[in-house]
């Protein structure tokens, strides 16, 4: 695969994948939120529909009792209903209709105690019929509520019913007053609302429910034409979803949208970085390929400022010290004694330069991306470039032997591993993190412990050969055999691991498995270490990575 159609790949998968899978999650939590919504809605519907059906079924009550007292002081009703007056018969007859007009009823009739309506307001020539069930039904139902299915003059008509008696000269009447249930007081149900409310009576049909919607019922207790038995009926509460599918088919549509002008942006700022990148590096490697130790006369001049141009400037620097070495190799018995000497210096002095270079990095990417910002980030990593430097001082006045002289005050390890860590970030492609206790202080030379520390992490970022490689530096108080206390410190990486005799040799001076390395790294690392009368130890597998262990004792009070 051609290093473009790479490229093309990488992009389009870190902008296409997180997008459609933000997408897809987005579209789910959406739709799970809004469905509870729309399922909470319903059932709090029905509560309300409930509590409003308790609320009629009052009002009903409290119509009907003062419907009883004002027959109780109503002498002519006494004397058509009791005594039988005939003269009085149309009062009766007619006393129902304005008693439910008045109470504001849609149905409302007087029984006597043998069940014959002597007054029917809803339908006026009921009078005499015999409906003895229905006062016991209605006594029946739950609450002494229920949906009564009654006829008028042009059809049958259901409302919602309640009863109460009373006595005059020693006979019970029945009172039976109701509310019709249409769809005006359906409506009244649903409220300010977008949710339908339908009665479905015993053994009737629902009505259509659409594909997709939410539905609760409220089941209330009915009695029928016939008075037979007391049955139950139901409000249906539908919320229709069909406005949450056109939501989501509307999201589905922009983010096509986005998609699709995201994808042909990729591709289109792939192609200008494949070309940008690709034509200069193929010049850098042809010119790199015509090296060799007869011809050392390549010219790597350039006047980029940017990657490309510092790797021309590393080969150039690379040339040169081919150049030099080819004439060290004619003098290497004469400088051995020099050459080991100023290879450990080297080895330090990399170190000590690597977080000035990142911070130049960082600088250098600022002032052409986001000048503004550069006061604010040199003011951060003005403390990295101090102590960076305030290092190579020291390395450099305290050089007497092949490696400083000790100089111990109380320093934290924990300071010192966050520091490196921070300088380290961008060094490789590893990831790095810090697990630090606090207050991890140790007797050591501060330089020394810098050194230690700093080779670890760049041997285990140097380790990492994928984007995915993770280095962990962590530090904490462990108990000792001898009763103190110990700062253990832990460099672990996931990169490549060593085999048994790998690992048998990497304290050997000179010992290195890296192309361009010393093999001083770790020797120094564990004089430095024995020094500050502490131990090391490597735990690693091939394949699976490697762990450096440091114990070094805790200052007293820690």
């Amino acid at each position: 695969m051609s290093f473009r159609n790479r490229l093309l790949v990488i992009f389009l998968s870190a902008v296409l994948v997180p997008m459609i899978a933000l997408s897809l999650l987005i579209r789910f939590e959406m739709t799970r939120r809004l469905i509870a919504q729309y399922e909470q809605r319903v059932t709090a519907l029905v509560s309300v529909i409930e509590d409003d059906i308790e609320q009629d079924s009052a009002a009903i009550a409290a119509s009907l009792a003062a419907l009883r007292e004002a027959i109780l002081d109503d002498n002519r009703f006494r004397s058509a209903a009791v005594v039988r007056d005939q003269g009085e018969r149309r009062y009766l007859l007619d006393y129902a209709g304005g008693a439910m007009r008045i109470a504001g009823l849609s149905m409302l009739q007087i029984q006597d105690q043998a069940g014959r309506i002597i007054s029917s307001g809803h339908f006026r020539n009921e009078y005499d019929r015999l409906e003895p069930e229905l006062p016991r039904l209605l006594a029946a139902a739950p609450g002494g509520t229920a949906l009564l299915e009654v006829r008028t003059p042009d059809k049958l008509l259901i409302v919602l019913a309640r009863i109460d008696s009373l006595q005059i000269g020693g006979r019970l009447f029945t009172v039976t007053g109701g509310v019709a249930v249409e769809e005006r007081f359906l409506s009244r149900l649903a409220g300010e609302t977008d949710l339908a409310v339908t009665l479905v009576p015993p053994g009737g049909s629902k009505p259509p429910v659409p594909a997709r919607a939410i539905v609760r019922e409220l089941r209330v207790p009915y009695i029928g034409a016939d008075r037979m038995k007391l049955d139950e009926a139901s409000f249906s509460v539908t919320h229709d979803l069909a406005g949450l599918d056109d939501l989501r088919r509307s999201i589905d549509r922009w983010f096509l949208i986005v998609l699709a002008v995201a994808g042909l942006a990729a591709i289109i700022l792939v192609g200008w970085l494949s070309s940008r990148i690709s034509r200069p590096l193929t010049e850098l490697a042809g010119k790199t390929s015509r090296i060799d130790l007869d011809r050392l006369d390549v010219e790597f001049e350039t006047d980029r400022k940017d990657e490309i141009g510092a790797l021309s400037s590393l080969l150039a620097a690379m040339t040169d010290r081919l150049r030099a070495g080819a004439l060290r190799i004619r003098d290497a018995e004469r400088r051995a004694t020099l050459g080991e000497m100023a290879r450990q210096v080297n080895h330090d002095i990399k170190n000590g330069l690597t977080p000035i270079r990142n911070v130049i990095r960082h600088l250098s990417q600022l002032s052409r991306e986001d000048p503004k910002k550069m006061p604010e980030v040199f003011a951060e990593r003005e403390e990295t470039l101090d102590s960076s430097i305030g290092y190579l001082d020291d390395l450099a006045s305290s050089y007497a032997r092949l490696y400083p002289r000790l100089d111990r005050r109380p320093c934290d390890v924990s300071a010192a591993a966050s520091s490196i860590v921070t300088d380290l970030q961008c060094t490789g492609p590893a990831r790095l993190r810090a697990d630090l206790c606090e207050r991890a202080m140790v007797q050591a030379d501060p330089v020394a412990l810098r050194r230690i520390l700093e080779n670890l992490v760049r041997n285990a970022i140097d380790s990492i050969e994928t984007d995915h490689g993770t280095v962990t530096v962590t530090t904490e108080h462990v108990p000792g055999d001898d009763g103190r206390t110990w700062i253990r410190v832990t460099v672990a990486d996931t990169g490549a691991g060593m085999s048994d005799k790998q690992k048998a040799r990497i304290f050997d001076d000179f010992y290195t498995t890296k192309t361009d390395g010393t093999g001083l790294g770790l020797s120094i690392v564990r004089r430095l270490v024995m020094d500050l009368d502490g131990r090391i130890d490597v735990k690693s597998t091939a394949g699976a990575g490697t762990r450096m262990i440091i114990h070094l004792p805790a200052e007293a009070g820690e």
